[in-house]
């Protein structure tokens, strides 16, 4: 960090404000105005990421299925929570996700503190009753309310303070510390020759950038849309939507939530959000930094390798009557697929870069999952 930045840097932390490193050119990820970046946010909402005693029996945590040793994401097929119960969606990492513009594979959170109130009273994820049950665990606990008199001003517990401040802290979770990050900066060593074939393949021959959308300003490797690729259509989806009608027509908020994690019904994707018929199977396009690091891969963990990405995406996806018009055979050769993994492997950031420290929030990771600590300690 150079002296103006660190001077910059210093001087934020002073006045309360969290200075997000943020490369030239790229544009700063949308955040509410009424839930500014500050350094005592950031370091409450960082504590309740690891904090099992959010979750119904105390075993899980944010970070359980976005668990910094993983990637931010778990390496599994789809998310466990409590008593180890199954959902039926992966895990997608956290990083970078305050550039999302929605959120979940359905996009049915427009904003990251949406997104986490779900998963508290998701019965298979952290179980809680009520949001008003999370806030009474939090508030038992007594090195809380003076981190909230120091983030919020006041000790007073809410679930909207809670999430706002969880999603504080994801939004600090962007390192651009990757060797394409460097190549962009103009390192042009960074990347290997491989890796270099691999992105004009990217951009041209393999047309991964139609959806994975990138440019100087907004590189994140996604359009923020949703498509329909083929990996959800298994058994008989006119069913599977008027079951989904059904539910939706009963107005329940937590029935909605629980929609999404029902086996089958979630297959439904987009769906369930715009009830459009274009939407049926179509899930969120993925950003694809850290790619290399997510495995097993899309919206239902069914692909266990990048290779195993790649022939899905050469043979054209799998054919239904909603597949994305872009969909199409490639005829990408073996060499010219090893060529485009390179290059996604040049995504992997090699730490947290100038926004926080990667490895402080693995050791955190590894202790609470040993049981040496039950959430991070107090800042």
């Amino acid at each position: 960090m150079g002296f103006k930045a660190a001077t910059k840097r210093s001087l934020a932390t002073v006045l309360g404000a969290f200075a997000l490193y943020l490369p030239k050119g790229v544009l700063e990820p949308l955040i509410p105005p009424d839930n500014p970046l500050t350094a005592e946010k950031v370091a409450l909402g960082k504590k309740l990421y690891f904090d099992k005693r959010l979750s119904a029996d105390g075993t899980v945590s944010c970070a359980t299925c976005h668990d910094p040793l993983h990637g931010f994401a778990d390496g599994k097929a789809v998310a466990v929570g409590i008593r180890g119960q199954a959902g039926a969606r992966n895990s997608p990492t956290v990083l970078y996700t305050g550039f999302s513009e929605v959120q979940f594979w359905d996009g049915r959170a427009p904003t990251l503190e949406e997104q986490a109130k779900q998963p508290l009273i998701n019965p298979v994820e952290m179980g809680q009753p009520s949001h008003d049950a999370v806030v009474k665990a939090v508030a038992s606990q007594p090195e809380y309310p003076p981190l909230f008199q120091q983030a919020f001003g006041s000790p007073q517990i809410t679930i909207d303070r809670i999430v706002q401040a969880i999603a504080t802290f994801e939004r600090t979770l962007a390192p651009f510390s990757s060797p394409f990050d460097r190549f962009l900066a103009g390192e042009k060593t960074a990347l290997s020759d491989a890796a270099k074939r691999g992105f004009q393949l990217f951009l041209g021959k393999a047309r991964c950038v139609t959806c994975h959308e990138f440019n100087a300003s907004f590189p994140f490797f996604t359009d923020n849309k949703f498509h329909n690729i083929g990996v959800a259509m298994k058994g008989n989806f006119e069913a599977l939507a008027r079951e989904a009608q059904a539910i939706q027509a009963k107005g329940n908020k937590e029935a909605e939530s629980a929609l999404a994690h029902k086996p089958g019904v979630e297959a439904l994707g987009r769906w369930i959000v715009t009830r459009e018929p274009k939407d049926i199977g179509a899930f969120k396009t993925s950003g694809l930094r850290n790619v290399a690091l997510t495995a097993p891969y899309m919206h239902d963990g069914s692909l266990k390798t990048l290779e195993e990405v790649m022939d899905f995406y050469n043979r054209g996806g799998e054919p239904n009557p909603n597949l994305d018009g872009g969909m199409r055979p490639l005829n990408l050769t073996k060499e010219e697929i090893a060529d485009i993994i390179e290059f996604m492997k040049s995504l992997t950031d090699e730490s947290g870069g100038k926004n926080f420290d990667w490895e402080e929030l693995k050791e955190l990771s590894r202790k609470t999952r040993a049981g040496e600590l039950v959430a991070a300690p107090a800042p």
